[in-house]
């Protein structure tokens, strides 16, 4: 892995608020102007990960399928945090390939790689 210049933590549930959306423009921006970027998953902001969610049930826009641009960024350091699954006792399905579920320890080194963290 290669140290990035900004690493965004996403630890909000995808349709709480607008925070999973306004991470995700975030990193699609800095991506953009190729700046390297790390996305990082842990508490209920794993739920933005998981396969087959249905945002129309509850009138919510699903941006969750704007992931699927992440290769053509070049965004490629995804991770989650397994505890974060172990304790939602959620399976590693996840709508987005190439996640690399890491234990705390591993999850935080990964974490302090970064010139700047950003937290949603």
């Amino acid at each position: 892995m290669t140290t990035n210049l900004l690493a965004i933590i996403n630890s909000s549930a995808p349709y709480n608020r607008n925070l999973g959306k306004e991470s995700l423009d975030v990193a699609l921006i800095f991506a953009s102007f190729e700046q390297g970027v790390s996305l990082f998953f842990q508490g209920d902001g794993v739920y933005q990960l998981i396969d087959q969610q249905n945002p129309q049930k509850i009138s919510a826009k699903d941006y969750l399928k704007t992931f699927s641009a992440f290769e053509f960024y070049d965004i490629e350091d995804i991770y989650i945090c397994q505890e974060s699954l172990t304790v939602r006792n959620l399976s590693e399905s996840f709508h987005i390939d190439n996640v690399q579920v890491l234990p705390p320890e591993t999850f935080a080194k990964h974490l302090a790689m970064h010139q700047q963290i950003l937290r949603f």
